[in-house]
């Protein structure tokens, strides 16, 4: 007995009985091999947005078929910013930027890019293509007078364009205050 825990055996017998138990665990184990991509709600957010806004927020109206929304996010520290990044049909990223920030300073932070590769339209409009080779970072960027858009990512420009071509102006809505009732006089 001595010889299995002493020495060179003892080591080559405990390194054995450890890989045993290891391959054992691995084949009991449940494994998932299904993908997981987490997926947000934002539809509260539009709603919000809706309200805080000052500008018509742009919601993809429907999302393109295979797509996964898996992050959302609001800034409005100095001006209203939303993210909205998705997994797209070919697992590739793509992000819906929108904000009132001076357009031409939120769309090259957001393409990492200020060189305007070319154009491309998209229902009527005219956005500016930006390709950033070093990052593999394509973006389409729409200034207006009071909302800047940028459509970004890893994504192919098929993709990013079915994005831009799916957002659809959600109408601000303004709070109303319910007027107080006349008093009476008796």
């Amino acid at each position: 007995m001595r010889q299995f825990t002493q020495g060179f055996y003892g080591y080559a017998f405990a390194v054995l009985v450890c890989l045993a138990v290891v391959g054992v665990f691995l084949l009991v184990a449940p494994q998932s091999r299904t993908e997981h991509i987490p997926r947000v709600e934002y539809s509260m957010t539009v709603a919000n947005l809706r309200r805080v806004a000052p500008y018509e927020v742009r919601v993809p109206d429907p999302v393109p078929a295979g797509w996964v929304p898996n992050s959302s996010e609001v800034d409005q520290k100095r001006y209203v910013t939303w993210r909205l990044g998705f997994a797209t049909a070919k697992r590739e990223h793509a992000l819906l930027a929108q904000s009132n920030e001076p357009g031409d300073a939120f769309a090259n932070r957001l393409a990492n890019s200020d060189k305007t590769t070319g154009s491309r339209q998209v229902l009527g409009e005219s956005w500016q293509e930006r390709f950033r080779p070093d990052k593999n970072q394509r973006s389409l960027v729409l200034v207006r007078p009071d909302v800047t858009l940028v459509v970004t990512g890893t994504a192919g420009w098929d993709e990013l364009t079915r994005l831009a071509a799916s957002l659809k102006a959600q109408p601000k809505v303004t709070s109303s205050a319910s007027p107080t009732p006349a008093a009476t006089s008796s």
